[in-house]
């Protein structure tokens, strides 16, 4: 029997919380170090398991099956594959690093244990192949997203909280009922009742009732990721949350949404996804051309990089509903890529906050003078996310464009504008901060202290890492992608009429 990897990876951070939340109120650093502890040892875990993958298998991989309730169809059913691996080690990565580089002000055990709490039920979302599993994860990241949110967030952290809430369990009330029904649909047809992945995805759906089901499911995850229109929560969020929030929320918990679309729509809903990819392309290309004109206008740092965020999610979303090769590795590479440069720019905005108590640009120019390792590190990540060749953000860029342009042309053509458009927002928001004579309460900021380097270090390296030699990571997307394609790609068959239980246990 192989090591559990899986399960190992959604507990020891959940321990970890319980542990940390169990400790008396003693010196903050106690709690800090006891997170960073079991934060570092998790990326341990999904280092040691990423290493072991067999690269060219397409199919699930470190698989643990225990039934919970078969009365009911329900057990733990966890696996990776070449899509879902490289976003646990993306959570694996960013939550000691946002432990290490954005400390909570007040309370850290409660900060630090709902931190772990929230990467335990992050992990788990990933790595479910049990609707119902997946969806108990799902609705997790809810709880410790907001109390951190709403515990150490900025002057409408509450607003911001309650909004993010709201939002995102609403889009999850249709992603229940749509579980519910493929699963009885799949009943009626087998005889099974399972809420399994690999068993519901040979479930035949009428053209209506599958994309009646594919908008069910596809509400929940549109405005997790966040995909216009369904992104207003977002700027709020990621402008009031603390730093460590921002960076979780934006970098790893909005990949939920995205991975959704993936996972989900495109294996339940093939013919679905094939009807209405149109419409999701559409939806696409408008919020990358929105996010670009909107972080454009905008003097607030924090929400400027909530906006980018925005157009870097139509872009992936473009990529997946290209329904192509090239376009789907280059959505699930942008997901990783698009994590880590925006908890890189989260980080430096919450280290500038600690300086100068603001993100506001005309508060902040000249900082390149007295801070010009500040300056490099913001320049290498905001050239990635311009999509500069060389570091990461141009491989999967190309690889979406390129993806949709062989499958849906005029998607492509337009969606380019939204390049442009980050070059022309993210230098001139560089050159307000960093550029011309430093302002006198400027003049004293201090550089980036020995321990941030260190916290900054491992995302540069990534950054251009995976800008320079991407091939590996593709190497292993890839046939899990091709498996992917193939299977939207065949034909709808009709959908067949309920057979009696008694007949067996199915196919």
């Amino acid at each position: 029997m192989s090591f559990p990897y899986l399960t190992v990876l959604v507990l020891l951070p959940a321990a970890g919380a319980v542990a940390v939340a169990a400790l008396p109120r003693v010196r903050r650093q106690v709690h800090e170090t006891l997170g960073l502890v079991v934060a570092l040892a998790t990326l341990g875990f999904t280092i040691a398991m990423a290493v072991q993958m067999r690269p060219q298998d397409p199919g699930y991989q470190f698989v643990s099956h225990h039934v919970w309730a078969s009365s009911i169809g329900v057990s733990w059913y966890v696996g990776v594959d070449g899509i879902s691996v490289f976003l646990v080690l993306l959570a694996g990565v960013l939550f000691p690093l946002a432990l290490a580089g954005a400390r909570s002000r007040t309370d850290a055990r409660s900060f630090v244990a709902w931190m772990l709490l929230l990467e335990s039920a992050c992990i788990g979302s990933f790595v479910s192949l049990d609707l119902v599993l997946f969806f108990l994860f799902f609705e997790l990241t809810l709880v410790p997203a907001y109390f951190i949110i709403s515990g150490w967030g900025f002057e409408r952290r509450a607003y911001a909280a309650v909004k993010f809430f709201v939002y995102t369990f609403l889009g999850s009330a249709f992603l229940l009922v749509g579980i519910v029904v493929v699963a009885f649909l799949h009943q009626s047809q087998t005889g099974v009742l399972t809420f399994a992945l690999p068993a519901l995805e040979h479930t035949r759906f009428s053209s209506t009732t599958g994309i009646l089901l594919f908008l069910a499911f596809t509400a929940a995850f549109a405005v997790k990721a966040p995909l216009f229109p369904l992104h207003t929560w977002s700027p709020d969020a990621y402008a009031e949350a603390p730093a460590a929030g921002s960076v979780i929320i934006a970098a790893v918990l909005a990949k939920l949404g995205t991975y959704g679309l993936i996972r989900f729509d495109l294996n339940l809903f093939p013919h679905a996804s094939r009807t209405l990819a149109p419409l999701l392309l559409t939806l696409a290309v408008i919020g990358v051309l929105y996010g670009a004109l909107v972080a454009c206008a905008q003097s607030d740092l924090k929400r400027l990089v909530a906006y980018s965020s925005l157009a870097q999610v139509g872009f992936i979303a473009l990529g997946t509903f290209a329904l192509s090769t090239e376009g789907l590795v280059g959505g699930v590479l942008l997901m990783v890529n698009h994590g880590l440069v925006t908890a890189g720019f989260f980080l430096l905005i919450g280290w500038i906050y600690e300086r100068r108590k603001s993100w506001q640009l005309s508060e902040l120019g000249g900082l390149q003078s007295p801070a010009p390792l500040m300056a490099a590190a913001f320049t290498v990540i905001m050239l990635a996310s311009i999509g500069l060749p060389g570091l990461n953000g141009f491989v999967s860029e190309f690889l979406v464009l390129a993806g949709t342009f062989l499958t849906h042309r005029w998607w492509a053509v337009v969606a380019t504008a939204g390049v442009v458009g980050a070059a022309l927002y993210l230098l001139w928001a560089y050159q307000q901060a960093f550029h011309g004579p430093p302002r006198p309460s400027v003049a004293t900021t201090a550089d980036l202290s020995w321990a941030e380097r260190v916290v900054i270090a491992p995302l540069i390296v990534l950054v251009v890492l995976l800008g320079v030699y991407p091939q590996p990571v593709i190497n292993r997307i890839t046939p899990a992608v091709d498996r992917l394609v193939a299977h939207v790609e065949q034909p709808a068959p009709a959908a067949q009429p309920a057979v009696a239980t008694t007949q067996g246990t199915g196919r």
